[in-house]
């Protein structure tokens, strides 16, 4: 199958083969430095790790106004339970399935993968006509957005910013959410004195995922609390001892797996067994129609000498407070339809050291009801008598129906393709809001093709999609107004 447009896609499939997790994207910028200098294009790479690339205006559009195309350059690293893959170092392995392109067993990359792949055709190409361009290549947005933080005031020229990082094909973004990330812990004791005769790994898994802002609404299972409600029975009918857990990977993910290693008596086995089984099936039967791979496994392990568990009355805390910490949506908004206004993932849990760390992200677009939900959490933290802090909080971006661009982007699309493009925000962080706070001037519009479950192994862009988005953004360029 031939995909077009040729450039974009060829630039797509170099990116699958440079590994660019969040905080390891020394290799795509390397990439982007020799592209600007084989493409004879002025670039920088600022303090931050952002690389900024240069392009002067066509011939007879060196009045327009400045254009920046922005993308990030680094991708969520998920892969499933099954696939030996190290994202820093592997590549993707990508490949066509119908009208989709997907990834072997890990995320594709398409996020935001299509966007810089599109940004480097146009720099590439020498027939699109265009004003002034400012390629921005942020590092590090799935992980803090740290290289939009730390874009300097002033670097940029342009005055329009189009954001290539939206996941819906014909729909123009013009606001999004604000977040922050919340960490509890508590501290216990290790209690060397267990006595158990076997020790096994309990492993949900089979869950979907997805990204914590675009797919929060979906309803999927969360697994760390599915994890919280098994060991909360397990611990009120056995005489259990915890070692560890472990659940989710990264605060913008919907865990999609989490583990607990547990030692038991023998004569506990045969029921401990059975009910497993029992929370498999219900919990498939409670998901029917979202999740129908959830899969409990117990494996037998060595705890080694001498086992170490968690003490009883802060695992006790632990749990309880796992199972009232909020996930999910807490309200949708009332100004759009079908858009979640604020959310929390309760995205990962961990043991370590003397330590339980459970970990949240909170997302809203309205500050009065994120400080509503920040207030909710903070209830059974305190009950737990856990410590907590906050972290890498960001910005919305608030809509403005009125933007210059935005009326010239409707009246393009609907021309081009003969309906009127849903002008909408979304509830995922995008860094447009950072930019707002050096850049105000700025007139921004996100948009992009369509990619379906971003930061999960299932992620998967659509081809035509892709090339509908190109023709978009070619036109949108050749009707940028005079300054």
């Amino acid at each position: 199958m031939s995909l077009n447009p040729k450039g974009l896609w060829k630039y797509f499939y170099e990116l699958t083969k440079i590994p660019r997790p969040s905080e390891h994207e020394q290799g795509v910028i390397e990439f982007l430095k020799n592209f600007a200098i084989t493409n004879n294009l002025e670039y920088i790479i600022d303090e931050a790790g952002n690389v900024i690339i240069r392009k002067e205006a066509t011939e007879g559009m060196k009045d327009c106004k400045g254009v920046i195309l922005q993308s990030h350059m680094d991708m969520v690293p998920q892969c499933n339970s099954d696939k030996k893959h190290d994202f820093k170092t592997d590549p993707i392995e990508a490949y066509i399935d119908g009208e989709w392109v997907k990834a072997n067993g890990t995320t594709l990359g398409a996020d935001n993968g299509i966007g810089l792949a599109a940004t480097l055709a146009i720099l590439e190409d020498k027939n699109i006509q265009h004003g002034p361009i400012e390629a921005l290549f942020t590092r590090d947005e799935e992980a803090g957005m740290t290289g939009a933080r730390q874009l300097k005031p002033e670097i940029l020229k342009g005055d329009i910013l189009l954001n290539l990082d939206s996941e819906d094909e014909g729909q123009l973004f013009i606001g999004c959410a604000g977040g922050i990330d919340v960490s509890t812990f508590i501290r216990f004791d290790k209690d060397v004195r267990i006595q158990n005769d076997k020790y096994y790994r309990i492993a949900i898994t089979g869950l979907k995922g997805g990204h914590s802002g675009v797919d929060i609404n979906l309803g999927r299972a969360n697994a760390n609390k599915l994890m919280f409600r098994v060991l909360y029975y397990l611990l009120r009918n056995y005489n259990v001892d915890v070692l560890s857990l472990n659940g989710g990977t990264l605060r913008n993910a919907i865990p999609r797996e989490a583990f607990m290693e547990v030692g038991l008596r023998d004569f506990q086995l045969k029921q401990f067994f059975d009910i497993l089984k029992k929370f498999e099936d219900v919990f498939k039967k409670q998901y029917t129609g979202i999740e129908d791979n959830i899969t409990i496994t117990v494996t037998e392990i060595d705890p080694g000498d001498p086992p170490i568990a968690i003490d009883k009355n802060n695992l006790y805390k632990a749990v309880r407070m796992g199972l009232a910490l909020p996930h999910g949506v807490h309200k949708m908004s009332n100004d759009m339809e079908n858009l979640v206004e604020t959310s929390c993932n309760l995205a990962t849990v961990k043991t370590y050291d003397v330590t339980i760390s459970i970990n949240l992200m909170v997302r809203s677009a309205d500050k009065w009801f994120l400080n509503e939900l920040l207030s909710v959490i903070e209830s059974p933290i305190a009950l737990a008598q856990a410590t907590y802090n906050y972290a890498g909080e960001y910005p919305g971006w608030k809509p403005n129906q009125e933007s210059p661009i935005l009326g010239i982007m409707k009246d393009i699309y609907k021309n081009k393709f003969g309906k009127t493009p849903e002008v909408t925000a979304i509830h995922a962080g995008l860094e447009c809001g950072i930019f707002t706070v050096n850049y105000p001037h700025l007139d921004m519009i996100s948009f992009g093709p369509t990619i379906r479950y971003p930061h999960s192994p299932d992620e998967k862009v659509e081809i035509k999609s892709v090339e509908k988005f190109w023709d978009y953004l070619v036109e949108t360029l050749k009707n940028i107004p005079k300054k």
